[in-house]
Parts: C-alpha cells; sequence; structure tokens
C-alpha cells in the first residue's frame, strides 16, 4: 500500500492511497489552515469506526441480521502533553432494528475487536479501546 500527501496551501493538504481518492485533510486557521477537510487525529478515529463497522456489518450480514439502521459513536481523549496522543478511546455501537438478537450483535463486534480489524489492532498496542453495545427497537 501506498499514499501521496500534498501541500495545497499553509497546513492543507490532501493525500491520496491506492483506492486514488482524494482525501482533504486541514486544521484550524489559528495554526496556519483553512479549515477545509478533516483534522488528521480526526482521520485516525474514522479509521477506526469505519474499520470495525465494515467488519461489523459483514458480519451481520453472514448471520442474516437485519438492522433498520447502524452507528458508531466515537469518544477520544488525548494526552495533556505532545505529543497529544490518544490516552483512551470509547466506541459505542449502537443497533437499530426488531427483534435483534444480542448474542449475535455481542460476537460480531467481539469478532471485530479481537481478531478481524487491523486499525483496531495497530491502536490498541498504544491506547486503550473500550466499547458499548447499544440495541434500540
Amino acid at each position: 500500500m501506498k499514499a501521496y500527501i500534498k501541500s495545497i496551501e499553509g497546513l492543507t493538504l490532501i493525500g491520496k492511497a491506492d483506492s486514488g481518492h482524494w482525501v482533504p485533510i486541514d486544521t484550524v486557521s489559528t495554526l496556519d489552515g483553512n479549515e477545509g477537510g478533516t483534522k488528521p487525529m480526526e482521520l485516525v478515529l474514522l479509521a477506526l469506526g469505519s474499520c470495525t463497522g465494515m467488519d461489523v456489518l459483514s458480519i451481520i450480514k453472514k448471520m442474516h441480521i437485519t438492522l433498520d439502521d447502524f452507528r458508531i459513536d466515537i469518544e477520544a481523549e488525548n494526552a495533556d502533553e505532545h505529543p497529544k496522543v490518544f490516552t483512551t478511546i470509547q466506541l459505542h455501537y449502537k443497533f437499530y432494528g426488531k427483534d435483534l438478537d444480542k448474542e449475535k450483535l455481542n460476537k460480531a463486534v467481539t469478532l471485530s475487536q479481537d481478531r478481524y480489524c487491523p486499525v483496531t489492532a495497530m491502536l490498541q498496542k498504544t491506547v486503550d479501546i473500550n466499547y458499548t453495545i447499544n440495541i434500540n427497537d
């Protein structure tokens, strides 16, 4: 896998990897950004959420579970000192649908967290990652 980062203006960047899609990356204007893209640490959280989310959705499809909706709310805390790495990440998996099997949903999330998601595997070496599962009718 390869990726490419290009400077646009100040700290505004664009990036592209093997998939060929450009991603705007930016920061606040007080740090010489243009506030026109996602911040790098936000991208880390989005990578984590999308990785585990794709796993979970794929697994529950194989389990023949039908959802009305699905989301993951993600909260993270940063260290006070530089580098301000994440110290904890909390994932809140939210499943919406009728008569959902809690055991199967728990299994799907556990498989993602413990076996399949490479972003989780990398991050959990340096940050405490926890999750909750919420089922809504």
